[in-house]
């Protein structure tokens, strides 16, 4: 009741921004309380108890669209509105994998090897596959592109059934490129203090802007598609709760859906493009 009754789901559309520090500050609480009263599966409990926060906010925000969707019969500018809502999902999510960051950074390695347990888990599944072998980039375009759509179908799955369900796997996927990043500042920070012999701060100053730009350049577009794809589930699922499936609007919420999906989609080809011949060739 007390994270919900400090921003107003109207507010949060119209100034997202805020949602940024709001992001921030229920990842930190999610943290701190999941490491204190549940500290063996704090690497979980933490992201539910975020989520918990945030759901409120996500319902009645697609609650909104969904009335959208049956008063606006112009399909772009229709997009145009569900893009309000995008930035209140971007900057949610940006101020928890800042939250999760920050904390990895500066939480000592005892406590995050704990809360980043199963994230860090994650990570090492990810990343060793691609260390053997001599795959082509075509192939690898490949595997993280179908990595990638198996992770929005479940966006879609989760917003149908759950509603705001969706928020869960931006708040998972916000924890696991928070321990990848959080990962690289340390390992960048030792490794130019060593080489320069620079001062801390500007040796964390340069790990930070490094580590932030190598993930996000191609995980941010992959999250947007996850958020897209959120979004046009979450809609549907307010519009068959509503019972909107009987009146003859619903083909219009259907055609509106999948619109979005299909943008997802084309956001998350250019994602997976960037992540396979860019990020490598930039960082």
């Amino acid at each position: 009741m007390v994270f919900e009754s400090l921003i107003k789901p109207i507010k949060a559309i119209t100034k997202p921004w805020e949602l940024f520090f709001y992001g921030m500050m229920v990842t930190t609480a999610g943290i701190f309380l999941g490491y204190w009263v549940f500290r063996d599966k704090a690497d979980l409990v933490m992201i539910f108890l975020t989520v918990f926060a945030c759901i409120p906010l996500m319902f009645h925000a697609l609650r909104h669209e969904e009335q959208l969707d049956l008063e606006i019969d112009n399909e772009n500018r229709l997009l145009k509105k569900h893009s309000r809502v995008l930035m209140f999902y971007i900057f949610m999510f940006t101020g928890m994998t800042v939250a999760y960051v920050l904390w990895y950074v500066l939480l000592p390695s005892s406590m995050t090897q704990v809360i980043f347990k199963q994230q860090l888990i994650t990570i090492a599944q990810i990343n060793a596959p691609t260390v053997v072998g001599n795959a082509t980039s075509g192939a690898i375009f490949n595997k993280i592109f179908l990595n990638n759509a198996k992770v929005l179908i479940f966006c879609i799955l989760f917003s149908f059934f759950y509603g705001a369900g969706a928020i869960f796997i931006l708040a998972w996927n916000a924890s696991v490129v928070a321990a990848a990043i959080g990962n690289l500042i340390k390992l960048s920070m030792a490794k130019y203090v060593a080489l320069s012999g620079i001062p801390k701060i500007v040796a964390v100053l340069q790990a930070a802007t490094f580590s932030f730009s190598r993930y996000f350049f191609h995980g941010l577009p992959e999250m947007i598609a996850y958020m897209i794809a959120g979004l046009a589930g979450g809609i549907i699922s307010v519009a068959v709760i509503n019972k909107d499936f009987e009146s003859d609007k619903f083909s219009k919420i259907l055609l509106d859906a999948s619109t979005m999906l299909l943008v997802a989609l084309g956001v998350l080809f250019v994602a997976a493009a960037v992540e396979t011949w860019v990020t490598p060739a930039l960082f």
